[in-house]
Parts: C-alpha cells; structure tokens; sequence
C-alpha cells in the first residue's frame, strides 16, 4: 500500500483516517483482531505498532517486535473467520521500531471475536444487521443468494404480468406448467407453502416495479445550463416500467435532447454531443450493475450543457476496481443480466447501437463507452466512486 518508507512517513504525519491506525503498543488481542477484520470488511488499510496516536514514533524493542508479529500472525489465522490476507513487515524509522501490517480489501465477510466490523473515518465500527446483509451480498459469500433471486414480501404469482414474462418462456406450455418454468427460471422463489416472486421477476415482468421495490426507477433530467438549477430545467422524467423499457425510455431521452452539430465542406458533416451506442451501454451497466438492497436512491441522468452524468447506487461488486473496470465482467446480478441478454432490441435501436440483444455477455461495454465518448470529445470519460454510488461523467462534444 507504501511504496517507500518515504511514503509512509508522509502518511503518518498526517495521521489515522479510514486506511491507517496508530498503536503504541500491542493491543489487548480481541481489540486487534476486531481492527484487522474492519479493515478486511473495507477498503483495506494499514495498522503500525509502535506509534502513538499523537503520531509520534515511540518503537518497540526487538524482542516485543518479534513477539507482536507471531501475535499478528496468529490472530488472522484463528481469531478472525474466515482468517484474512495479511502482510506484516518489520520496519526501522528514526532508529525505532515498528511493525507495519496490511490488510487488503477482502472478497468476504469477516466475524472477529466482538463481531462484525467494518472502517469509518479513523476509527472501526460494528456493521447494523441491514449494512452487514448488503456487504455479505455485495461480496457474493456462497450461503449467501444473490439479492436479484431473493423473494419480494407480499408478492405472488399474479405480480408478473403474463406478457412480460411470456418472454422468457420459449415453450409452447399449458398454463399447469407456467409456474413450474417460472420458478426454473427463477421468476418466482419458493416460500414454505408460499410463492413469491423474486427481486428480478418484479424488475422485468412488473408494469411498476417501484411499487414493491422502493426507487427502482431512473430519474432524468436535463438543463441547459452547466450546473443544477431548476431556472435552466428544460426537462424531466421518471421511468418506472420494467427494466428493459426503463433503458428505452431514458436511452431516448437522451436522444432527444443529444444536440448534433453540422458544416459543409465536400459533403455535410454531423456531430452529435455524443455517441448514442456508448449512452446506450453505459444505460444498461447502470441498470444491470446497480445495488437493488439499496432503497435509498434511483438511477440518476443528468444532462448539463457539457457533460452528462449518470449515477448508479451501489460500490463496484467483489474486487472490481475504478482501474479495472474496462476489464472486468464481474456482474452484480446475473439473474437480470441472463434475461435481459434474451430480450432482442426493435430495428431502429439495434441499427443505432450495433447489437441484437439488450446485454451480449461479451464485456466490451466500457470499453464502448470510453473509446466512442473520447473519439467525439476529446475526453476520456470519468469514472468516480461517491461513497457507495458509482458517477459516470461522459463529456460533451463541442459544436462544429
């Protein structure tokens, strides 16, 4: 995490934040083990003994130094479940010793001996049960189901509309067999006695799905201006069908408001603001990638006189970073993603983004979306992570 004992010097003159933690001496062994889990349920960090909270370098002799890293090294192999990642290294600044140990952002959960734990600011904090259900789904643990195949309360058979999920269903079948295919396609989940339909099923084959799930919509809206300011509101949308009309819906607001620049040279040239294919993809990522535990926020689309902005809820899924992103094909919801790859675009939109299928598997979107975006503006797209709401800011191409 340090390059240089230059580099961690500097960070430890600016003291403890959400990646480092100062210790003067070795902890009580449960308190250490509940820091270390915290740093593995979050980002990652850096815990240093042999410094004091005041950022002073105190050391520790040698025989304590040695004696803290066996300790260390004992408790993330047995007083943290499962053990963790770790990395231990034995450092000397201004003549004094200090023992360094990091720990990496995890692929799960972790429970120390207090709990479960996660970092804020400079200090650990115990996970709420609703905070700690989203990171062990968020983190794809195996006993945990995926939160596009959990049930939806209070929802039945009747909750999907025939005509939506008619499309997943490529047999000929007799209405006796509907609900049998409808949970092999997991549409529908088994409660007990009871049948309910899962978070997927009502976000493809639900006139409304914000009726049961709360925001699961996109907002868009778009001003003429380069900043939020309802005097330059031009237009605004809620769309709130099922998924795939969702991304049509705000795939052709965007269309509509895409201003094409023009000159006349040999022949007429147009220039769009920008490339309706890369629009298109980063739609669909926002709409298959999203967070739908987290009811706190919809899809927001904001298009400004320069630049649109897209905000999806939810951090990047398991070890998914800002930098891999062009590479990665991890999905969040594989459910949505499968039957959102079965359903075929109409001629006209097909023809626009060059693909027959909403979602192709291939994981070229991103890469779509910077090349296409940055050949019209000059300006590679800006990916950013706002807590756990993932921007994706596309620059508008200048006028002819």
């Amino acid at each position: 995490m340090f390059h240089s004992v230059t580099e961690l010097i500097e960070k430890i003159i600016l003291g403890e934040d959400t990646t480092i933690e100062f210790k003067r001496v070795m902890p009580h062994r449960d308190s250490l083990a509940d820091e270390i889990a915290a740093f593995a349920n979050a980002q990652g960090g850096t815990i240093l003994i042999g410094i004091d909270d005041n950022k002073e370098i105190v050391g520790l002799e040698q025989q304590e130094l040695d004696r803290v890293e066996k300790m260390v090294v004992e408790i993330c192999t047995d007083s943290i479940k499962p053990a963790v990642d770790f990395f231990t290294e034995k450092l000397r600044i201004d003549d004094k010793n200090i023992l360094k140990t990091e720990v990496p952002r995890s692929l799960f959960v972790h429970r120390s001996p207090n709990g479960y734990f996660t970092r804020r600011g400079s200090s650990k904090i115990e996970l709420p049960p609703d905070q700690l259900a989203r990171l062990m789904q968020r983190r794809s643990q195996a006993r945990i189901i995926r939160f596009d195949e959990q049930l939806v309360p209070n929802t039945h058979k009747g909750t999907l509309r025939e005509s939506h999920y008619r499309r997943f269903i490529k047999e000929d079948v007799s209405e006796e067999d509907i609900e049998d295919l409808l949970l092999k396609r997991t549409l529908l989940v088994q409660e007990g006695r009871e049948i309910r339909a899962s978070v997927a099923g009502v976000l493809m084959c639900h006139d409304t799905p914000d009726d049961y799930l709360y925001n699961s919509f996109i907002q868009a809206v778009y001003y003429s201006s380069k900043v939020k300011d309802a005097n330059y509101q031009i237009d605004a949308k809620d769309f709130r069908g099922p998924l795939d009309q969702q991304i049509i819906d705000a795939y052709q607001f965007v269309q509509k408001h895409n201003k094409v620049s023009a000159r006349k040279e040999v022949g007429r040239i147009d220039q769009p603001q920008y490339s309706m294919r890369a629009i298109f993809e980063a739609i669909v990522n926002a709409v298959v990638h999203r967070d739908y535990s987290k009811g706190e926020s919809k899809i927001r689309l904001f298009m400004f006189a320069d630049r649109l902005e897209l905000y999806s809820p939810g951090a990047l899924a398991n070890t998914v970073t800002i930098e891999k992103l062009p590479y990665s094909q991890a999905t969040r919801n594989e459910l949505l993603a499968r039957l959102l790859s079965e359903i075929t675009l109409d001629e006209v939109v097909e023809n626009q983004v060059k693909r027959r299928h909403f979602l192709d598997g291939r994981g070229e979107g991103v890469g779509i979306i910077l090349n296409e975006s940055e050949e019209l503006s000059g300006k590679t797209p800006l990916y950013e992570l706002h807590n756990e709401e993932l921007c994706l800011t596309i620059f508008a191409a200048e006028s002819l």
